[in-house]
């Protein structure tokens, strides 16, 4: 697995806040997804199978993205 460089001035809170928007961007289109097939579809087991497979896509997207928000700034 390729490991993320971080800056050697990168503090604690710096690194928090860009986790924490990871997390947001992993999250939100998972919820999202969940709740709209739940309201669409008015069965919980099919949202539930919905909102796993959006989750599991995003998730594949997450790796890019925080290797550009926590990689080296050039």
């Amino acid at each position: 697995m390729d490991k993320v460089d971080l800056p050697k001035n990168t503090s604690k809170k710096e690194l928090f806040a860009k986790g924490s928007i990871i997390a947001l961007i992993i999250s939100i289109p998972s919820l999202a997804g969940f709740f709209l097939s739940w309201a669409i579809l008015d069965n919980l087991l099919e949202a539930a199978v919905v909102g796993l497979v959006v989750h599991f896509i995003v998730m594949g997207f997450a790796i890019k993205i925080a290797k550009k928000i926590l990689g080296k700034k050039y």
